[in-house]
């Protein structure tokens, strides 16, 4: 009998919608503070996960929601950093690099 691997799932802090780990973004908070993009989502640190998704990224902006995740002031150059990374990662998917 084979055995059944459980999918990993963690919830989007923008919509609240519960996912597969593999179709969201992790961003980390280190203990020293910094906030950035972890693409492996093995990092040490806080993690907070949104959508691949432009609106998501977008709306992540608007509601500031790393601020609240990471109860602490995220640069805005850093949700503009997200956003260019997002459209990047959606880019590569439609291309079949991912």
């Amino acid at each position: 009998m084979a055995k059944v691997r459980k999918i990993p799932l963690r919830k989007s802090v923008v919509s609240g919608e519960v996912i597969d780990k593999r179709d969201l973004l992790r961003v980390v908070k280190t203990k020293e503070g910094e906030v950035f993009i972890d693409p492996t989502g093995k990092k040490n640190g806080r993690g907070a996960y949104i959508k691949l998704d432009n609106q998501e990224a977008q709306l992540a902006k608007k509601k500031q929601v790393f601020n609240r995740s990471f109860s602490m002031e995220v640069p805005e150059t850093f949700y503009d950093e997200l956003i260019a990374y997002v459209d990047h990662k959606i880019k590569r998917r439609e291309l079949g690099l991912e």
